[in-house]
């Protein structure tokens, strides 16, 4: 079924079109299971042809999107979010580029072996079936979750926020365009046309079973919620709270190049640090030039006595700083007693996100990327290097922060399962 859906006007019933929605998907779900990997990266090259062509009407949409979002008062950092221009569409349509040339994953034998008995055992890669994905204000997540789903093989349903509703409806127009080009189902990547929240309830109670997995991308309260409703499997993708840890054994420079980094690179993206973690062994000669870069760059610092002693800028922080995503030019800081309390901090308030330790001892960095039990740990680099892009998948739908079936950046790979194939040879079971 291609007949262009309805947006809800109040007019329309929310149900009978969220039930439609789901059928569409997972018609198209059967077809993409089946599409060969040309014909699938055929569509993927043409929507990032569509979305460079469409830029004008994308940017235009979107500018409608953040001067209501402006109006309504909304914060700095969620305008970063929110707002496109010329440099974040091409990057959005680079990105589908990317994931274009990634080896595609379905089929893909990842293990085979053979029996006593001459039956051969293979363990293959099979798309998922229907993605469900609720986020909010980055209208980019609706080209990166739809172009990573059809590359998996996947349908997708996506539910973006309200406050980026224009703008996702345009980049969903030049998504429909490339999937026509190629000859691939338009409901493979649906956008819901309604800015109703029910819709939202509607697909975490899994429309008749038509969606398979649901993956929030949003702050916190959206993610509650997710984790509260669903009556599907969930990728969990927690709120970022991330902390950098400068050890003892920390190059000044350095530290001071990646925390500047981590903070301030982007303060509305999840991999953005929310907490310094300094070590008392490195205080006196690091602790302050780490606080004024931060301060020079607009960042407010929030710290414990121990911080607010070496600057007087610096506001004391209270106990809800060390559990706060501030999505903002804000960072808690704190000096620890050593790499064992920076990592017993971060197992308190971290939400098993993304940690950093800065230092030039291995064997302490061994320890953190060992014991810190995070999606993704680094050394000597920055928090914001969490990204599927960075990491080589061409994007991602988000980061999950739980431990069943992905985990970390999840890309194309990650939207996939698998399944057996036996091969036999007349083999009977005694």
């Amino acid at each position: 079924m291609t007949a262009p859906l309805k947006a809800i006007d109040g007019s329309d019933d929310l149900n009978l079109l969220m039930h439609d929605i789901g059928r569409r998907a997972k018609a198209a779900a059967r077809i993409l299971a089946l599409a060969a990997p040309a014909q699938k990266n055929r569509a993927l090259a043409a929507i990032a042809r569509a979305l460079r062509a469409d830029a004008a009407a994308i940017l235009a949409a979107n500018a409608e999107d953040v001067s209501e979002a402006r109006a309504n008062g909304t914060t700095a950092a969620f305008l970063d979010r929110l707002t496109l221009d010329q440099k974040r569409v091409d990057g959005i349509a680079e990105a589908i580029d990317t994931i274009r040339e990634i080896e595609d994953p379905v089929g893909k034998v990842t293990e085979r072996w053979t029996r006593p008995n001459g039956m051969t055992v293979e363990r293959v890669r099979v798309p998922l079936g229907v993605i469900g994905v609720i986020f909010e204000s980055r209208p980019n997540v609706a080209a990166d979750a739809g172009a990573l789903c059809l590359k998996a093989g996947n349908a997708v349903i996506l539910r973006g926020g309200s406050d980026s509703f224009r703008s996702c409806r345009a980049i969903h127009d030049s998504i429909v365009k490339g999937l026509r080009e190629a000859n691939l189902p338009e409901d493979a990547i649906i956008l819901v046309p309604t800015r109703d929240r029910a819709a939202v309830g509607q697909m975490l109670a899994g429309l008749d079973g038509t969606i398979d997995v649901i993956v929030p991308r949003g702050g916190k309260s959206l993610v509650a919620r997710v984790q509260a409703e669903a009556r599907v499997p969930v990728f969990a993708h927690l709120e970022g709270l991330c902390h950098v840890y400068i050890d003892c054994a920390a190059n000044l420079d350095m530290a001071r190049s990646i925390v500047v980094n981590a903070k301030m690179r982007r303060t509305g993206v999840c991999g953005a640090a929310e907490t310094l973690l300094v070590d008392r062994a490195a205080a006196d000669t690091h602790l302050k030039p780490l606080i004024d870069a931060l301060i020079a760059a607009g960042c407010e610092v929030r710290g414990d006595a121990a911080v607010q002693a070496a600057d007087a800028r610096v506001k004391l922080a209270n106990e809800d700083d060390w559990s706060t995503e501030y999505l903002d030019s804000i960072i808690a800081a704190k000096v620890v007693d050593g790499i064992g309390q920076a990592i017993a901090h971060i197992e308190r308030y971290g939400s098993h996100h993304t940690d950093s330790i800065v230092t030039e001892d291995a064997a302490a960095a061994q320890r953190f990327l060992t014991e810190v039990d995070s999606a993704i740990v680094l050394h000597n680099a920055s928090t914001q290097f969490a990204d599927g892009g960075e990491f080589g998948f061409g994007g991602e739908i988000g980061i999950a922060t739980g431990k069943f079936h992905a985990r970390g950046p999840v890309g194309a790979e990650q939207l996939t399962s698998f399944k057996y194939r036996v091969l036999g040879s007349g083999q009977t079971r005694p």
